[in-house]
């Protein structure tokens, strides 16, 4: 086995599996996924550890053991179409792309979306579509979508991401507040849509703020 293939079942048995994942595709995947392949090459000897992987100017992979625990989360089924926002080099679509009919990548990162389009080819997967634009905005292109998946923390969830889901629809992020990160899941209820969104708390998580999810500020005069 390969230093590469020996990390990625290494970190799915020490980092994964001990992290209360049940779901086997996420497992499955993770262990044949070269997470290597999605970061930059000067990188690639640190792809597997367990912490957050800085990969560019303010900007972080998620942990492994924290992905996938918001990737168990989401629940993806195989009908599904999926945004990952802050998608970087493409891992996490990479991921995802046996676990959904349809994944789009979003990342502001022009040169990071580049190297996914790349990578995701090399690997032979067809349903992920690699995009270039702003985060907050998500991707109204494509949209509607079966679930949202942020990959990073936030702050607050902008309004054009809650309208790009469908109507059942949710959107799982890690929600910071008073510098304690936390794993939610916003759901969209009713056959329209329009029942209304209901929030829920999973657990405890951290991740790097993604840049324009900052809370508003507010001034007092």
């Amino acid at each position: 086995m390969g230093n590469c293939a020996l990390q990625r079942e290494n970190m799915v048995e020490s980092q994964i599996r001990p992290s209360d994942i049940t779901d086997r595709r996420i497992t499955s995947a993770m262990r044949e996924i070269p997470r290597e392949s999605f970061v930059p090459a000067s990188l690639a000897a640190l792809a597997y550890m367990d912490d957050a992987l800085a990969v560019a100017p303010g900007r972080s992979l998620m942990a492994p053991r924290v992905f996938a625990r918001m990737l168990q989360l989401a629940d993806i089924e195989t009908d599904q179409k999926v945004l990952i926002v802050g998608a970087l080099f493409g891992y996490s679509a990479a991921v995802m792309s046996s676990m959904a009919r349809e994944v789009v990548a979003l990342d502001s990162n022009a040169a990071a979306v580049k190297v996914a389009a790349e990578a995701l080819k090399v690997h032979g997967i067809a349903n992920v579509t690699a995009v270039c634009g702003p985060l907050t905005g998500g991707w109204q292109a494509l949209a509607p979508y079966d679930v949202i998946l942020v990959e990073g923390a936030v702050e607050q969830v902008p309004l054009q991401l809650i309208e790009q889901l469908a109507a059942t629809g949710r959107l799982v992020a890690i929600e910071l507040a008073g510098g304690v990160g936390r794993a939610i899941v916003l759901q969209k209820s009713g056959s329209d849509g329009k029942g209304g969104i209901s929030r829920r708390i999973a657990f405890d998580a951290s991740a790097q703020l993604l840049p324009g999810f900052e809370q508003a500020k507010s001034f007092a005069f």
